[in-house]
C-alpha cells in the first residue's frame, strides 16, 4: 500500500517516489506492464537482501532473471561492474531492457551505472530496501563505483525511472544499519530542515516499525528532490546540490582511509556530521550551542561522534585532497551558517584540517 508519494521533477526524466508498505504488488503491476510492453527485464540484488526478501524477490519479480552479489561496500567495484553487465547481455537486455536495483546504497549506486554504461544507457528502478538508501541514494540520479583513491570517484547522473521505498523491508535490516540511515536523515534536517531537526530532538527514537516513519522518509526525500531538481548535476557555483554533501568530504575520506566496509556509509558520514559542525563553528558560522546539539542527536541513534581507533593524520589529508568535490584545485566544503541553513565554503586552512581531524582521534 502506497502512503506518501512524492516527484523529482526534472522535465522529460521526471520521475515518482512511491513510499509504502508491501508494495510487491505495485512492483509487479510495474513488472508485468514494461513485459507487456516486449520489455527485457533483470534484477540485481546482494545476498543479504536475496536471503532476507526472498519471498518478496518471488512476489515482486515472479521468474526474472536475478544477479545476486557479495553484500558489503566493496561490492561497488569494477570487476562487479563487469559482472553486471555481462549478466545483462547473457539474459538478453537490449536498448529497451530495464534493470530493477534491489538493495541498499551500494546496489543502487552500481545497479544504476551498469543501466547507464549498457548500450550507453537503459532504465531502471530503484527499490531501495535500507533508510539510507531510501532517504538519499535511491533518489537524484547520482550512480558510480569506488576506487582505491576513494569515493564514488567514477559514475555517471543517470536518473531512475520510479523509487519503490517499501518499508516492510526496513523491519529486517539490522539496527546498526537502520542507525546509519538515521545520520542522513538528520544531515537533511542540520543543512536545510530546522523543524524536522527539533522533531527528531524531542521526539522518540525512531524504529523501522514507526508510524511518523512514512511521514520522515518523504520529508527527506522532499528536501533532495527539491535540491536535484534545482541542481541536478551539482553545477551550481554556490550552494545548490552541493549543500547535500554536508560531512561528506570528511566522511569519504574515513571510509577511504579506515578501509571500505570498517565504517558503514551513514557511521563516517557521522563523524563528518560533527568535524562539519565544528569547522562551521571555527568559522564563527554557529556557536558551540550549535555543535552541542548536533552530536547527542548523533548519539542518540549509537553514531560514533569520533574515530574508533586512530587513522593517519597525512592519509585523512590525501583522501580529502582527491575528494571529487574539488573545483579548479580547490576543496569545496559545506558549512552551517545555522541549524537549517547551510552555505559552500571553498578552500580551507590546511592547520585547521589538522586540527579537526586531530581532535576526532586522528594519529599524528
Amino acid at each position: 500500500m502506497i502512503l506518501e508519494s512524492l516527484e523529482v521533477s526534472l522535465a522529460e526524466r521526471s520521475y515518482p517516489i512511491h513510499i509504502g508498505r508491501d508494495l510487491g504488488t505495485s512492483l509487479r503491476r510495474c513488472v508485468a506492464a514494461d513485459l507487456a510492453d516486449g520489455r527485457k527485464l533483470a534484477v540485481i540484488t546482494d545476498a543479504s537482501v536475496a536471503r532476507e526478501q526472498a519471498a518478496f524477490v518471488e512476489h515482486a519479480f515472479g521468474d526474472l532473471p536475478v544477479l545476486v552479489l557479495p553484500s558489503g561496500e566493496s561490492t561497488k567495484a569494477f570487476h562487479h561492474l563487469e559482472h553486471c553487465a555481462n549478466f545483462l547481455a547473457e539474459v538478453g537486455l537490449d536498448r529497451g531492457g530495464r534493470i530493477f536495483a534491489l538493495g541498499g546504497g551500494v546496489i543502487g549506486d552500481l545497479a544504476g551505472f551498469a543501466a547507464a554504461s549498457f548500450y550507453r544507457g537503459i532504465g531502471f528502478y530503484q527499490i531501495p530496501t535500507t533508510l539510507l538508501a531510501m532517504v538519499d541514494s535511491s533518489v537524484g540520479g547520482k550512480t558510480g563505483i569506488n576506487l582505491t583513491a576513494g569515493k564514488n570517484l567514477v559514475g555517471a547522473f543517470h536518473q531512475p525511472l520510479c523509487v519503490f521505498a517499501d518499508l516492510d523491508t526496513l523491519l529486517s535490516l539490522p539496527k546498526r544499519e537502520f542507525n546509519a540511515g538515521m545520520a542522513e536523515v538528520i544531515k537533511h534536517g542540520l543543512l536545510a530542515d530546522e523543524e524536522l531537526f527539533t522533531l527528531l530532538e524531542s521526539g522518540p527514537r525512531l524504529e523501522a516499525s514507526s508510524e511518523d516513519l512514512p511521514a520522515i522518509i518523504r520529508r527527506n526525500c522532499g528536501i533532495k528532490a527539491g535540491v536535484v531538481s534545482a541542481d541536478e548535476r551539482e553545477e551550481s557555483g554556490q550552494g545548490g546540490r552541493a549543500l547535500l554533501n554536508l560531512g561528506h568530504t570528511f566522511g569519504h575520506a574515513i571510509e577511504a582511509v579506515a578501509g571500505y566496509g570498517t565504517y558503514l556509509h551513514g557511521e563516517a558520514i557521522a563523524i563528518g556530521l560533527v568535524l562539519a559542525c565544528q569547522f562551521s563553528e571555527r568559522l564563527g558560522n554557529i556557536d558551540s550551542a550549535t555543535v552541542d546539539r548536533a552530536v547527542p542527536l548523533l548519539q542518540k541513534y549509537d553514531l560514533p561522534v569520533r574515530l574508533r581507533k586512530p587513522l593517519p593524520l597525512d592519509s585523512l589529508l590525501a583522501a580529502v585532497r582527491k575528494d571529487k568535490k574539488s573545483r579548479a584545485g580547490s576543496l569545496r566544503f559545506v558549512a552551517l551558517e545555522k541549524i537549517g541553513k547551510a552555505v559552500t565554503v571553498v578552500g580551507i586552512e590546511p592547520g585547521l584540517l589538522e586540527e579537526l581531524f586531530v581532535g576526532v582521534g586522528a594519529a599524528q
